[in-house]
């Protein structure tokens, strides 16, 4: 474990919600809702609004998800601007592919009656086939339903042709989990420079690439790759996650006609919330020197 890192996970519950609270839309679906109509209002933005939560192993929590989801839906109605991200660590992955197919496959015909699109977020390399295994059987009757690949696993090339035929909605991004050097990239360039094969892949595939990174330049040869292949606007998106300071950009690419959707989280019950926030604030250089400042100077306080 990194320094870094190590500073993230000895801050305390408070501390980490204050400095994490930029990333998070709030603690109750209104708020998400709020978020995400504000962006869509005053900016064009679109959103894809998720309850954080993971690695769940008890089928009380995940009931718990599920009703959250549906009062989500059935609150967020129809509409244009938000769609709504899954993980399968929270909706039932505990008990095998099947049960947790079953469980998602619920929330994602519950959604679709209010035309409301979901993706099926991608979380480490062990649930990488569970994940695809599911998307795959619920794409044949939910053709909206979209999921996730990650740009420095190894297998991702032939994960995207695996999905021939499909014409999918797929997120492509560096992914935010720290993987093995036998079945992963480690270098943050090769990642990007795979990434952008990738979208290319996607688009020969006929997916339909959501270019999820805050890099600017990787997102220019992004939309560079399109033009070069005559990809119209509406084939592709760019997604970013909400808090991170990029709106001028986000904007030019609206201006230019380029879908932009932020990742817009939100937690009914905090202590979902804080494996998400670790990773964000950990992903952020500056808040290990914040947290371990303010611990310093807690304990000083203490004498």
């Amino acid at each position: 474990m990194g320094l870094k890192k190590f500073i993230i996970n000895l801050a305390p519950t408070p501390l980490v919600r204050l400095f994490a609270s930029p990333y998070v839309a709030g603690d109750s679906i209104e708020a998400a809702i709020g978020t995400a109509q504000k962006f869509w209002e005053e900016r064009l933005v679109c959103s894809t609004i998720d309850l954080l939560g993971e690695e769940l192993e008890s089928d009380e929590e995940v009931q718990y998800i599920v009703n959250v989801y549906e009062r989500l839906i059935e609150t967020l109605g129809h509409q244009d601007y938000a769609t709504i991200s899954l993980k399968p660590t929270q909706l039932g992955s505990h008990r095998g592919t099947e049960h947790c197919k079953k469980v998602i496959g619920g929330i994602v015909a519950r959604a679709e009656q209010n035309n409301i699109k979901v993706t099926l977020d991608m979380e480490d390399h062990s649930f990488t086939d569970m994940t695809l295994d599911i998307f795959r059987a619920l794409n044949k009757d939910h053709p909206t339903f979209g999921t996730v690949l990650q740009s420095r696993l190894f297998r991702t090339d032939d994960d995207i042709k695996s999905l021939k035929g499909l014409n999918a909605r797929i997120r492509i991004c560096i992914g935010i989990y720290n993987e093995p050097k036998d079945i992963a990239l480690q270098s943050k360039p090769e990642m990007k420079k795979k990434l952008l094969q990738q979208v290319e892949l996607l688009f020969k595939e006929g997916h339909y690439p959501e270019i999820a990174s805050h890099d600017e330049a990787l997102i220019i040869e992004a939309v560079n790759i399109a033009e070069k292949l005559n990809m119209k606007k509406d084939f592709y998106e760019v997604q970013m996650l909400m808090g991170v300071p990029k709106q001028s950009f986000q904007d030019e690419l609206i201006k230019n006609g380029i879908l932009v959707r932020l990742y817009v989280p939100f937690a009914e019950k905090w202590k979902y919330a804080i494996a998400y926030c670790k990773r964000r604030l950990a992903a952020n250089p500056a808040m290990a020197a914040y947290i371990l400042k303010n611990i310093l100077h807690k304990t000083a306080g203490k004498h």
